[in-house]
Formats: C-alpha cells, sequence, structure tokens
C-alpha cells in the first residue's frame, strides 16, 4: 500500500498513528510556502496539520519547489507524508506518528509560475511563509520581477504581492501575512525592506509600496527544531513494516519544537490560529527571549562543548552525553555559568533551568545523529557570536573567570591545532584519527602551533582584536586558566579534568 488520498479514504491504520479527516483534503487553500524541505514540513507544517485534527485552523499549504523541477513523489502522494517523532522529553523516551495532510500541491517555481501566480487572486489566502536559507532573503537589485519567474525569493515574493495588489486594487483586506523562517535576526523586518527597494528598483507605484507596508504584516519568528530528514534505509524498511505503507517522504524529527512569532495583534493571531492547539507557537509582542535562550543555552552550549567532546573521542552529541564527566560539565556550563548571564528582566531563573533541561533532552536523543564536527564548522565565528559576549558577561557580573568557559574555550584552541595541510585544507589529528578544520582562523592556528609554546599561544590568540573584537587578556586571571586546561588537555587529560570541574564545581 502506498501512502496517499484514497489510502487515508480507504486503509486501515495502526491504532497509534495520527490519521487526518477524509473532509481534510476539501479545505481551502490558505497558505503559500516557499521552500518544501523538512525544517517547513516537520515545524510550520506540523502546526498546521495539528490543528485541522481539531478543526481550528481549517486550511492547507499550497508549496512551492524554489530550486529543480521534479514534485512527482508529493504528487504521487497526494502531498502525504508521515512525521516520525522519536527522542526524550524530562528524561523519558517518546514516539509519535503523525500522517501529515497540510499539503494541498507542490508546484515548482521553474515549471508553474503562472499557476503559482494565479493563487494572488486568491481570497482565500492569507499566509506566506518561507524557509530559502539564509542566503534567500537577500537583495538581487536587478531581478526581474516580471520573469517567469524571478531569479531571488524576494523578487519572487514582490512579483506574488504585486498581483494580489493589482486584482484586489490595492484593497486593505487582500494583505498577506508573511512569516520568514529563515535563521536571521529581525527576518521580517529585513524581507521587508528588502521588498520596498525592490519595489522602488522596478519603478512600481507609491501606492502599492504604502500597501506593502500598512496592509501585509511582516512578522519576525525564530524555529526551533532538529529535523535532520528522511530515514536511512534500514530504518525506513523497519519503519515501513510497522507501518504497513510505503512513504517516499517520511521525515524524522525531535520531539521539541519552538515557533516564535512576532506580534501583538489580535487579527494576526485570530488568522494564525493554528497557534491555539500547541503552546509551542508563541505569538509574541517581543521574540527576542526566545531567541537569547536559544543562541546562548543550546548554541553557545554546543559551541563550548564542541571540541571538548570531540577530542575526548566523541563523534556523535547523544554519544558523549552517555559519558557522566561531559554530561555534567555541559548540565553546570548552561547552570552555573550561561544561565547567569542571560537572565534578568526578561528572562527569569525558571525560564533559564527549563531551557537548559529541555537541551539536555535534545543532546541526550539517541535517535538524532547530530556530529560534533558539524558543529565545529566556522568555530572562530561561532566562538565570537556565541561565546565571547558570555565570557564577558559573566566577569562584569561575577568579578570572576567562568571556568566551564575557559575549558570550552581551551579545547577549542587545541581543536584547531592543524598538523597537515592537503589541498589548501587544514587537518587537525587526536588519538590517530585525522579531521578536517574548516575554519577561517586555521592558518593563523597553524602559524601558532608550529612555532610557539602553549602560554605564548594561549597569550597571542586571546590577545587578537581584529579576531574577537576585544582582548580577551585584559580580563584578569581569564589567560591563565585557559592555559592551565590547555596544558592538560594538551597531555589528553580530557575526562578526568573535566570530571575534577565538574563534579567539584572548581577548576
Amino acid at each position: 500500500m502506498k501512502l496517499n488520498k484514497e489510502a487515508i479514504v480507504t486503509e486501515k491504520f495502526p491504532e497509534n498513528f495520527s490519521i487526518p479527516h477524509a473532509d481534510v483534503f476539501d479545505l481551502p487553500e490558505k497558505v503559500l510556502q516557499f521552500g518544501t524541505g523538512v525544517l517547513l514540513r516537520g515545524l510550520p507544517d506540523f502546526y498546521i496539520d495539528k490543528a485541522n485534527k481539531q478543526n481550528v485552523f481549517n486550511g492547507r499549504v499550497v508549496m512551492v519547489k524554489s530550486t529543480g523541477s521534479n514534485v512527482d513523489e508529493f504528487a504521487s502522494q497526494d502531498g502525504l507524508f508521515t512525521q516520525y517523532i522519536k527522542g526524550i522529553i524530562d528524561g523519558k523516551a517518546v514516539e509519535e506518528y503523525i500522517i501529515n495532510a497540510s499539503i494541498s500541491k507542490v508546484f515548482s517555481a521553474k515549471e508553474n509560475w503562472s499557476e503559482i501566480m494565479k493563487y494572488a487572486e486568491s481570497a482565500d489566502m492569507q499566509i506566506i511563509i518561507s524557509n530559502t536559507t539564509e542566503v534567500g532573503i537577500i537583495l538581487k537589485a536587478d531581478d526581474d520581477i516580471h520573469a517567469s519567474p524571478p531569479e531571488s525569493f524576494p523578487a519572487k515574493l514582490l512579483a506574488f504581492l504585486y498581483r494580489r495588489f493589482q486584482h484586489f486594487k490595492g484593497s486593505e483586506e487582500s494583505g498577506m501575512v508573511i512569516i520568514p523562517t529563515e535563521l536571521i535576526v529581525d527576518n521580517g523586518n529585513k524581507l521587508k525592506e528588502i521588498l520596498l527597494q525592490l519595489a522602488t528598483i522596478n519603478n512600481l507605484s507609491d501606492a502599492f509600496k504604502n500597501w506593502i507596508n500598512t496592509s501585509n504584516d511582516f512578522c519576525n519568528s525564530l524555529v526551533d527544531r532538529i529535523v535532520p530528514g528522511t530515514l536511512k534505509k534500514q530504518r525506513q524498511r523497519l519503519f515501513e513494516k510497522k507501518a504497513g505503507y510505503k512513504d517516499a517522504l517520511t521525515i524524522m524529527s525531535e520531539p521539541y519544537s519552538l515557533w516564535a512569532i512576532e506580534s501583538s495583534s489580535e487579527k494576526i493571531k485570530n488568522i494564525l490560529s493554528f497557534s491555539k492547539v500547541d503552546k509551542t507557537v508563541i505569538l509574541t509582542a517581543d521574540i527576542n527571549k526566545y531567541r537569547e535562550l536559544k543562541l546562548r543555552l543550546l548554541n553557545a552550549a554546543h559551541t563550548f562543548s564542541c571540541a571538548l567532546a570531540y577530542l575526548a573521542g566523541f563523534d556523535l552529541v547523544y554519544e558523549s552525553m552517555r559519558e557522566d564527566a561531559i554530561r555534567n560539565f555541559i548540565k553546570q556550563l548552561m547552570l552555573q555559568e550561561i544561565a547567569p548571564c542571560i537572565t534578568g528582566d526578561s528572562i527569569s531563573n525558571e525560564e533559564a533551568e527549563n531551557f537548559a533541561n529541555s537541551v539536555i533532552d535534545r543532546f541526550s536523543n539517541p535517535f538524532i545523529e547530530h556530529k560534533w564536527l558539524s558543529i565545529s564548522l566556522n568555530y572562530t565565528a561561532k566562538i565570537k557570536m556565541r561565546c565571547v559576549p558570555l565570557i564577558l558577561n559573566y566577569y562584569a557580573k561575577t568579578g570572576k573567570v567562568p571556568s566551564y568557559m575557559s575549558a570550552g574555550f581551551a579545547a577549542y584552541i587545541l581543536f584547531l591545532k592543524p598538523v597537515e595541510i592537503e589541498d589548501g585544507v587544514y587537518y587537525g589529528k587526536i588519538h590517530d584519527r585525522k579531521y578536517r578544520i574548516d575554519d577561517g582562523s586555521a592558518p593563523l592556528f597553524y602559524n601558532l602551533w608550529k612555532d610557539f609554546s602553549i602560554d605564548t599561544i594561549t597569550q597571542n590568540i586571546l590577545s587578537h582584536e581584529s579576531v574577537w573584537g576585544v582582548d580577551l587578556t585584559s580580563i584578569p586571571g581569564f589567560t591563565t586558566i585557559v592555559q592551565k586546561f590547555l596544558q592538560q588537555f594538551n597531555r589528553n587529560e580530557f575526562k578526568n579534568a573535566i570530571a575534577r570541574l565538574s563534579y567539584n564545581g572548581k577548576d
């Protein structure tokens, strides 16, 4: 049996599968979605499907595939796909199987642009969602919005909105709620700014630009869920045996999810009614709190722990969480050092602690194969953006050097110890394992490690204002403690060093 509309109407499914109602296929198309990737299917489309099953949102999604033209798999399954959710919540394993019926049609922008544009004339259309990667929200000044299709996502969106403006004669009611999910700060504001620039470049009327400004709502948003993608072959076979049907579009995700959308408008809350069925869709006047929690307690914790865990012999995040010393290191790093840096007027101690505990569950999920080496990509830039502000903030608040952060920084310095260069690529080595160093600062570290002692290397790296934007040796005691950890780690004393730190709470 193949998963499709006919199967939903005629076949029986396992009892623990969430199955859509047959009348879902008659719901109006309310959402235009730029992107067919697993994050959109595993997060926004997850919420829309959940709301439809509770007769709340009662609308479906038209998806636009911006790259390539093959949409046959979606068509053959009538847009249906299974979301397999598996992971840890509050230390306990959870497992869900959801047949998602939120997607009505999938079009190729390259092949079906005229059909996509017809939806601009639909009174049912209310929402536009996008995930075109971070490079998708850019201004391409020479893009032709009258092309079929325009090249860039903003130009495609502008063309769609201009057709809508013309068809509905600029009525206020015809405006859309536009929610980009690209991982860019103030993504909604930036997208709107680019559209207005493109409108000027293309000599579109002031009336249209005023309609963009006043009748359309561009919402900044933040998404957070790990959706690795399709299942590996063996797991797919096991899934299909359990499910009793074939599904070429199955995706897997962790249980944790968050979609923070910046708006205090009652009108928008009513349009985004799917938010009413799940507390992890948060409509709020300011999403910065959620961005800060994610950036510091999730992303910075990953970054501080990455080199330490990998050099200690672990390839995958969940594997390292089985080592008590590393697990406790990460937990205490978050609770004892990162949380005090971000709590205050907007983030309470309880919120920080709850988020930190959810991070432990997420890191411990054995069903998500998250590689530490993947996290090490552009390591120096991540240290600068995510970690350096925390080190400075901790010292400013306490007058002390953060021990866990110092250990993480020392491991980072050791990780960026290139021992070989092959075809311009730098490689490090630990336990006879060679690993690639994908970092723009690799040449700097190569020269330092080649010619200097550990203490001098530490001094030179920390004092590089051109790298960090600040001289980190100006933090009293920071250089000394980083040097101490680096000496220990260079002797392969990872677990013992961090075990003493984690269990005793001191360096």
